[in-house]
């Protein structure tokens, strides 16, 4: 016995040494350029179920929550994360727009890491998932749908969807307050989606929002929402153990019932009458059924990119990349000062975007709400919403419409204030700020809780 334990031992010692090796040497493959050194990944399962811990794991939200903090520090546009685990690789972190827009338009140097977007093929292979050909493929099937004839159509049906709900939910009540936001934006995306063009062959009601149809144990938007939330403890949890909690039960049966839901919307419509279409839904479906095309989808491909444009609209704040060759990246500061980083081969570059959008060289006073400085001239690079390049989000003009159309039908009716909570009656005001903009990000960033009360106009 002692002998097993010395050997244990060693074979520990030695691989903590190796460890700690790789470790040293990719901090050295990037000049040792501040940022953090952690022993868990911002990209592993450690870091979305722990709370940031300084050297154990900077957490799934940092982006988010340091904004440009780190780049302050670090007194460049440029900083790193080297984490130790599980592999010891350097990841280079972008906040300068002339650097980020070098590697946006260089598909080739910098193409999308695959491998970290396997939680989203769950369902089957889809067009956020794949890169080279099989991008291009699913890229060619789905663009035409995304045409200024549908975005009309956009339009039209989000006016339609928010007079429903003024008029049906809310009843012109001249007071409204929501325990959180979600409970309005989840289905108003929802019903778009499904019903711009029927995009996805379901003209979902208010009423039928809450409800359950039979043979079925929850609501299509609950489904959706707990898949989109939970994806990842799916992903990272043996099966046998998802029994275990009520939890754990309520995620598999989410995952169970939004395909379910999923393969319904496909029978419906190729069951339902041949109408001329030319809209997402319609595009995915003919591709499926036409088995001689070069661009043709199996049954997995069609529901794995159904389920990646039911979650389209959520946002993100790590575009990743990793470099395809050893290379340069060229940032700047403050100071006009400019600092040439080596990219060794196979690293991540992560686009952080609140980095770049609260960067004090392009955005003045970047933490004051002030909608009139995009009136001014203002760095175009410098705003990336919707990515850049050829990844750049395909349906950014949809999403456009919709929230045009959204928020001039709720801000033409209503005053839009914080929910008073007694709980929080002595806050102040950046106390408000800091509970009301707290994020969670996961597979997407979504916000914690956000009450809000809807006052009518006079």
């Amino acid at each position: 016995m002692p002998g097993l334990a010395l050997i244990a031992l060693t074979i520990t010692v030695i691989y903590a040494c190796r460890k700690y090796i790789a470790f040293r040497n990719a901090v050295r493959s990037v000049l040792d350029l501040p940022g953090y050194r952690v022993l868990f990944t911002q990209y592993s399962l450690v870091a979305n179920l722990l709370p940031p811990i300084p050297g154990i794991s900077p957490g799934s939200n940092h982006f988010f929550t340091d904004k440009y903090a780190t780049f302050e520090r670090t007194g460049w546009d440029i900083s790193t994360v080297v984490a130790a685990l599980p592999d010891a690789e350097p990841t280079v972190v972008l906040a300068d727009a002339e650097a980020i827009k070098e590697v946006t338009s260089s598909r080739a140097r910098f193409p999308k890491p695959v491998a970290m977007y396997e939680v989203l093929s769950l369902f089957g292979r889809n067009i956020v998932a794949s890169e080279g050909e099989e991008w291009k493929k699913y890229r060619k099937i789905s663009a035409p749908a995304f045409s200024d004839r549908n975005n009309k159509l956009v339009w039209d049906e989000t006016v339609r969807i928010m007079i429903g709900l003024f008029d049906e939910v809310w009843k012109n009540a001249q007071t409204i307050s929501v325990d959180h936001c979600v409970e309005i934006t989840l289905p108003i995306a929802l019903f778009v989606i499904g019903i711009a063009g029927e995009c996805f062959g379901r003209r979902i009601s208010w009423q039928e929002d809450v409800a359950i149809p039979p043979g079925h144990e929850m609501s299509f938007k609950d489904a959706l929402h707990i898949v989109s939330t939970d994806i990842f403890i799916k992903m990272f949890t043996p099966e046998k153990l998802l029994g275990l909690t009520t939890k754990f039960r309520r995620i598999r049966r989410a995952f169970e019932e939004l395909e379910m839901y999923m393969v319904e919307m496909i029978k419906e419509r190729q069951t339902s009458e041949k109408v001329e279409r030319h809209d997402l839904f319609t595009s995915l479906l003919e591709a499926n059924t036409n088995d001689l095309d070069v661009t043709s989808l199996t049954e997995s491909e069609l529901i794995g990119n159904i389920f990646i444009f039911l979650l389209a609209g959520h946002e993100v704040v790590n575009v990743p990349k990793y470099s395809a060759e050893d290379t340069t990246l060229v940032a700047g500061n403050p100071n006009g000062e400019k600092l040439t980083v080596p990219i060794p081969k196979g690293a991540k570059i992560a686009i952080n975007t609140p980095g770049l959008h609260y960067n004090p060289r392009y955005w003045k006073d970047p933490h004051t709400f002030k909608p009139s400085r995009f009136l001014e001239d203002w760095n175009k690079d410098a705003f990336l919403p919707f990515s850049a390049g050829a990844r750049a989000c395909l349906g950014r003009k949809f999403f456009e419409t919709e929230g045009i159309a959204i928020l001039t039908m709720l801000v033409s009716r209503y005053k839009i204030s914080i929910k008073d909570d007694p709980k929080f009656a002595h806050e102040t005001l950046e106390q408000r700020k800091k509970r009301v903009l707290a994020t969670r990000n996961a597979l997407t960033l979504t916000p914690l809780q956000v009450p809000l009360t809807f006052t009518r106009r006079a």
